[in-house]
């Protein structure tokens, strides 16, 4: 396997821009070469249905290409007809009484990966994504939309904020940090 391969089968796995910084390192290669794959790539995949961006903050993602804008469109609508779940009530409502939090203490307090979930509830408008990675992630937190939408200005004016934020900061001091959240 290439270095163009190997990379695009890490940014599709990522789901999201890596620093070519990082690329460089993970893949013991020097910026040349480096380059020359992300071009390689982004040639090859001009013509399918994603596309490499590179951003002037050093970054590359895939994204889906915008040809494809109105069938993704479908696929967001058909999505967000659907109701959130046993699992996204349970991620929003972490958020709302303990956000802004990282994925990582999420996950902890869960007790499973809520990748999927962060997504679905961020394409629906109801948490965003903020700050810059840390070595804890990205933080989210409620959208002023979802506020809204609950009748609350902010969210200790939710029910019972009080108790279940505190409930909540208990539960999280009891578990074990995990391995990937002490990296």
């Amino acid at each position: 396997m290439d270095l163009e391969q190997e990379i695009e089968a890490v940014l599709f796995y990522k789901a999201k821009p890596v620093a070519i910084s990082w690329l460089l390192k993970f893949f013991e290669t020097d910026a040349e070469n480096l380059g020359n794959a992300l071009v390689s790539l982004q040639q090859n995949l001009s013509a399918r249905g994603l596309r490499l961006i590179v951003s002037d903050n050093k970054e590359v993602h895939l994204v889906t290409a915008p040809d494809c804008a109105e069938i993704i469109e479908r696929i967001r609508r058909d999505d967000l007809k659907r109701d959130i779940g046993v699992a996204g009530a349970e991620t929003l409502a972490v958020i709302l009484y303990r956000g802004p939090i990282s994925r990582i203490e999420i996950d902890r307090i869960r007790g499973v990966n809520s990748s999927f979930i962060l997504r679905n509830l961020q394409i629906r408008g109801l948490v965003e994504r903020i700050g810059n990675e840390s070595a804890r992630g990205y933080s989210y937190q409620a959208t002023p939309s979802l506020l809204a939408h609950l009748g609350v200005e902010q969210k200790e004016a939710l029910p019972d904020y009080a108790t279940v934020a505190a409930a909540l900061d208990n539960f999280a001091a009891s578990q074990p940090e995990s391995e990937e959240s002490s990296v």
